[in-house]
């Protein structure tokens, strides 16, 4: 089994997570993209913003020491959320679902949030097998399929909730 690890992302790992991050079957999927998954510059900005924000906890995943994608913690309105994108070329592998044990393990706060294009079936399965419950639904613009879509709204309580 491939050994899944997370770790500060380095300068050195922002091509290879561009690059995944640009994948169209990836974007699509996803759904609440950047408006042009392309534009190199806004997400480098975007990547700066995330590193310089206080309180996120985020982490490059890999795969016996490869990039594999991303995954993160932030607080927005008060609520604790996590965030992942995992390249598709380690889609089935569970290495989602060991990013996301790790990333739980790190970041204490409960409850905790997760929010899934509800047509994601692949992350919303990651989303359940770590303990989250969904809480509802919500509809919002996705820039990768250029329409409102719904999204469902994850919640994960603590051991003693």
């Amino acid at each position: 089994m491939a050994e899944v690890v997370l770790r500060p992302v380095e300068d050195s790992d922002l091509d290879a997570l561009f690059e995944q991050m640009r994948d169209p079957e990836s974007v699509r999927m996803a759904a609440f993209t950047a408006k042009d998954p392309g534009d190199r510059a806004a997400f480098d900005a975007h990547i700066a913003r995330i590193r310089a924000t206080p309180g996120v906890t985020h982490r490059v995943v890999t795969v016996d020491g490869q990039p594999a994608g991303t995954i993160a913690s932030f607080v927005i309105e008060g609520d604790t959320e996590v965030t992942y994108w995992i390249g598709r070329e380690f889609w089935g592998q569970g290495v989602a679902s060991r990013a996301l044990a790790q990333l739980l393990e790190l970041v204490p706060a409960r409850p905790i949030f997760a929010r899934a294009a509800s047509d994601n079936a692949g992350s919303l399965k990651v989303l359940h097998k770590a303990g989250f419950t969904a809480i509802g639904t919500d509809t919002g613009f996705a820039n990768a399929r250029n329409a409102e879509i719904e999204e469902t709204i994850l919640r994960l309580d603590g051991s003693d909730s």
